[in-house]
């Protein structure tokens, strides 16, 4: 088989008109910038969690996972272990004060905890990080394309854009969730069919693989435990560079973090990082047995595997394509689009959202025009899409998938992750250190990463230190921070051993004033949480005992982190009835001797002209001291 028959042409072709028409169909449920950047705050747990994994296992990962395997070995599947420990950070660390402060960005925290400066840093850095990382996620498929069809590489890379641009620029957010599941089950689909149709045509079937497969060394994870630096793919650097690579794509990055806001609520959120852990397991593993799948394979048939491919990355599209039957070929290469697509299109999406919420809107003055909001998040979506695409054509310069994914999250992402990790977990970190601290420990990072030429798993590593702890040294030599402006602010460990104190709160629309008007912002701990405000009755019962010269009792204590939203509106309402109840008290009370309290035993109050059976109650005076006034 040398290539695509009309059938194959035609499941390609069907599966990229269903994921436009995906986006295409959502365009009319977008009544807001709410629908558009966070789908309405609808989604449940599952569809949260399919899409993260979705966006996060690209193309890059469809095609370099394999590719790793299949030219060294599974060294670095070893960072699947990683996964067990940024999850816990990210849900139990993180995900609080996103939902706790009512974001729409990520980096509208860094403004809370620093200040403008630092924000607008964090997220130039962030857009930057993204422009690079979906160059790559283009390039990739357009590379498998460009295999499978004889296409030009340069023709491939557009038309990937273009659909992914359109569909996601149609639909926001809702159209990506929805095509992430859908190209989730096509993907991971698709790599089990390759698995078994590579491992029937090796002889001795699965036993044969493994024992091909292990004599030529493809499941060594302990090939190399040295602490060297330089080295590729060490052991060690297997372990920690990926550790802080995957708390910076779970924790800082918009695509990710703009996900988990879709949820319903933080417990939402939450359930959906602890399913995604479950499923990326078999995931991890799936991805890079197939490197040693192919292996076997071809030292089983050697005389199918050509010497001139230009590019390592090309080994599962050239399988794919030369021994599949008519009709799989179709489907697989849809399937590498599929990843392609979620990552672009989630990228895009939180690229544009960065760019509205982070400098558009923050610096604009007065109530922003929903619909000129709207339309201008659509121009921005189109035009990030076609920057991917520009630099796209830069990415062979690169080296393999891997290695490049690498340099791009560790050189961009590593002091990122320092900066929001000074916000979070230190009170003495100040806006002046920290930004200098990213910016030395950037620089520095970027003389070691070319200079002393260490190996790139540990980018992010020493990007997030180096940017931490400069940053805490700067801060220390600046001054310390105000701190009745850190409440809650700093990670506390009662965030996780309570219940969330922010389990209801759901980030607002975008309008000057974050208080709905119909509320009043009552305090719980170090946050307020919108009431509604008490009937008529009440709040003028309330005026006439401020009139009265009649001190207040004090609220009860809103303290307790569990307490509803139903248990706050009763406590409120309360105490302004036993304010009241003193204001009248004292409105009716002759002399000035103190009104008997009624007996507990007194009878109801008679008709009119009956003898009276004790002091009315404090409805009654208010109804008297009505009629008086009027």
């Amino acid at each position: 088989m040398t290539g695509f028959n009309n059938l194959d042409y035609g499941v390609f072709i069907l599966y990229i008109i269903a994921s436009v028409a995906v986006g295409v169909w959502f365009v009319r449920e977008q009544k807001s910038i709410k629908d558009y950047f966070l789908a309405g705050q609808s989604m449940n747990w599952f569809m949260v969690s399919i899409s993260v994994i979705a966006a996060l296992f690209s193309g890059i990962s469809y095609l370099g996972a394999p590719t790793e395997v299949f030219n060294h070995d599974m060294t670095y599947s070893i960072s699947l272990v990683t996964f067990f420990i940024a999850t816990p950070v990210v849900a139990l660390v993180f995900l609080p004060f996103f939902y706790r402060l009512k974001l729409y960005s990520a980096y509208e925290y860094l403004e809370k905890r620093f200040d403008l400066q630092v924000r607008t840093w964090s997220s130039a850095m962030f857009i930057i990080r993204v422009v690079c990382y979906l160059a790559l996620a283009i390039y990739a498929p357009a590379m498998a394309i460009a295999e499978v069809t004889g296409l030009p590489l340069w023709m491939s890379i557009v038309g990937i854009a273009g659909l992914t641009t359109i569909y996601t620029t149609l639909g926001g957010m809702k159209a990506v969730i929805w095509t992430d599941v859908m190209q989730f089950f096509v993907l991971f689909g698709g790599m089990l069919v390759v698995g078994w149709i590579a491992i029937s045509k090796i002889p001795g079937g699965l036993q044969g693989t493994i024992e091909i497969a292990d004599f030529g060394g493809k499941f060594d994870i302990f090939r190399d435990t040295s602490w060297s630096l330089t080295a590729r793919f060490t052991f060690w650097g297997c372990l920690i560079g990926p550790l802080f690579a995957n708390l910076v794509q779970m924790g800082t990055d918009q695509i990710s973090v703009q996900r988990y806001l879709t949820a319903k609520s933080l417990p939402e959120a939450q359930k959906s990082l602890w399913f995604k852990l479950i499923i990326t397991v078999p995931i991890v593993i799936l991805f890079y047995l197939m490197g040693a799948v192919l292996y076997a394979f071809y030292q089983s048939h050697p005389e199918l595997l050509p010497t001139d491919l230009k590019q390592p990355d090309r080994i599962m599209p050239h399988f794919v394509v030369h021994e599949l039957p008519h009709g799989v070929p179709g489907m697989l290469i849809a399937a590498i689009f599929a990843a392609t697509m979620s990552t672009v299109s989630s990228g895009i999406n939180a690229l544009t959202t960065a760019s509205m919420m982070d400098f558009y809107r923050r610096n604009m003055n007065g109530n922003p025009d929903p619909d000129r909001m709207l339309q201008l998040s659509r121009r921005l979506t189109a035009f990030y899409g076609a920057l991917a695409m520009a630099v796209a054509f830069l990415m062979p310069l690169m080296g393999t998938l891997v290695e490049a994914t690498n340099k791009i999250m560790g050189l961009l992402g590593g002091p990122l992750l320092g900066v929001f990790l000074l916000g979070m977990l230190t009170k003495r970190a100040n806006a002046q250190g920290t930004l200098l601290g990213a910016f030395v420990g950037s620089v520095g990072l970027t003389a070691l990463a070319f200079g002393a030429k260490i190996d790139a798993l540990w980018f992010s590593a020493f990007g997030c230190v180096g940017t931490f702890v400069l940053g805490y040294l700067f801060s220390l030599a600046t001054g310390h921070p105000a701190m009745e402006k850190l409440q809650g602010l700093v990670y506390s460990p009662r965030d996780v051993f309570s219940k969330s104190r922010a389990t209801e709160v759901l980030p607002p629309e975008p309008t000057d004033s974050l208080q709905p008007r119909d509320t009043v912002a009552m305090p719980v701990g170090d946050e307020e949480v919108a009431v509604p405000p008490e009937p008529a009755e009440l709040s003028q019962t309330a005026e006439r005992a401020r009139q009265s010269d009649v001190t207040p009792a004090a609220p009860p204590s809103m303290a307790p982190l569990g307490a509803s939203l139903t248990d706050l509106k009763k406590r409120a309402k309360e105490s302004v009835q036993e304010s009241a109840a003193r204001a009248a008290s004292d409105d009716v009370d002759a002399g000035d001797e103190p009104a008997e309290p009624p007996s507990a035993a007194a009878p109801p109050a008679g008709p009119p002209g009956a003898p009276p059976a004790g002091p009315p109650s404090w409805k009654k005076q208010s109804k008297k001291r009505s009629k008086g006034d009027d």
